[in-house]
């Protein structure tokens, strides 16, 4: 890689019709249309976006054609993930124009400035919390092999899990055992980073070595001071990155907010509709 590489960070989206929609709490297609704006004055230009998952609310494909039709603004490639908000029928029907196999998972990966791009798609139908399942560690096994020489920037809407051990929290990430799979998988890849959204705060770790960015998105932000509920405030941001041979490198870009209560959570509600992982046995 001669020259950084510089790309935009756009998670939970969101985009819906807060008028017919009553748990979409902001104006989510005036909020992305003002970031796509900014995007536009980022020097030096962005070479591609990434949209890590939830980028519509209800997942139905109108809401699709209206992100296809705010996201033909931009003049570089956009790599998207699918969330749990998400539906993979709506999502191809509504963004590709697809009309088979409808329920398979969207992986994909591209090769865009000298970085390998690959995507994977946590989603898991009907529930909150992130999978992935045995078909996809084959496909992401084959994908890694591919452009060994180049380093290679993973999206996922869940983040994976960090820890040592399974969290009380695991509707937030992908489920711990498949987190520590997928780690073994990458050690050694040159892998720069992880790209997630999902928790609605802008978040950076270090796991197993490598940079996990979690962006807070376009929708509304969690109120990361409450533990006992899930409080979701007013707030949205986007990240520019940059990759360069010495690593990687975000900087978030908070929109001005009061931070005012959208919407509270509790979090039992949220633990049981979390993706429960069947055992060998089952």
């Amino acid at each position: 890689m001669a020259q950084p590489v510089t790309f935009i960070h756009l998670t939970d989206l969101h985009i819906g019709d807060p008028d017919r929609d009553d748990h979409l709490f902001s104006d989510t297609r005036t909020t992305l249309a003002e970031i796509l704006r900014l995007v536009g004055t980022v020097d030096p230009k962005p070479r591609f976006v990434v949209a890590s998952g939830d980028l519509s609310n209800r997942g139905d494909a109108e809401s699709y054609g209206v992100l296809k039709e705010l996201m033909s603004a931009l003049d570089v490639p956009v790599v998207y993930a699918l969330g749990n908000h998400d539906t993979r029928e709506g999502f191809y029907r509504g963004m590709l124009g697809r009309e088979d196999d409808l329920d398979a998972p969207y992986d994909h990966d591209a090769v865009i400035d000298g970085i390998h791009v690959i995507s994977l798609d946590s989603s898991t139908p009907g529930f909150i919390g992130g999978t992935i399942e045995e078909a996809q560690f084959d496909w992401l096994a084959a994908a890694l092999d591919r452009h060994g020489d180049l380093p290679k920037l993973i999206v996922s809407h869940h983040p994976p899990a960090l820890g040592d051990g399974p969290d009380i929290a695991h509707w937030r990430t992908v489920d711990f055992d498949q987190s520590q799979r997928l780690a073994g998988m990458l050690k050694g890849r040159n892998v720069v980073g992880i790209l997630s959204g999902h928790i609605h705060h802008d978040r950076v770790s270090s796991w197993h070595g490598i940079p996990v960015v979690v962006g807070m998105g376009q929708h509304a932000a969690t109120d990361i001071l409450r533990a006992d509920i899930l409080r979701m405030v007013r707030g949205a941001s986007f990240a520019i990155g940059t990759i360069r041979t010495s690593g990687l490198t975000v900087a978030f870009v908070p929109l001005p907010a009061d931070r005012a209560e959208l919407n509270v959570y509790p979090l039992e509600l949220l633990r049981q509709r979390a993706m429960p992982v069947p055992t060998a046995a089952e």
